[in-house]
C-alpha cells in the first residue's frame, strides 16, 4: 500500500526536474501580454455593452 504513494512522488520529483522554468524577464513578459491583453478585452467588450444598451434604449424600448 505505501510504496505506490512513495513511488508516485519520487516520479513526480523526477518530472519536475525535467521542467524548463521561465526565465525573470520571461515572466515579466508574459504577465505583461496578459495583462494587456485582459485590458483590451475589458475595453472592447465594455465597448459593445455601451453599443448595445444604446441601440436597445434607442431603437427598440
Amino acid at each position: 500500500m505505501i510504496t505506490k504513494p512513495i513511488q508516485y512522488i519520487k516520479e513526480a520529483q523526477v518530472e519536475i526536474q525535467k521542467v524548463t522554468w521561465p526565465s525573470r524577464k520571461q515572466s515579466l513578459q508574459y504577465t505583461a501580454i496578459v495583462v494587456i491583453i485582459s485590458i483590451a478585452s475589458t475595453i472592447i467588450l465594455g465597448g459593445l455593452d455601451i453599443l448595445f444598451n444604446y441601440i436597445l434604449t434607442q431603437f427598440i424600448l
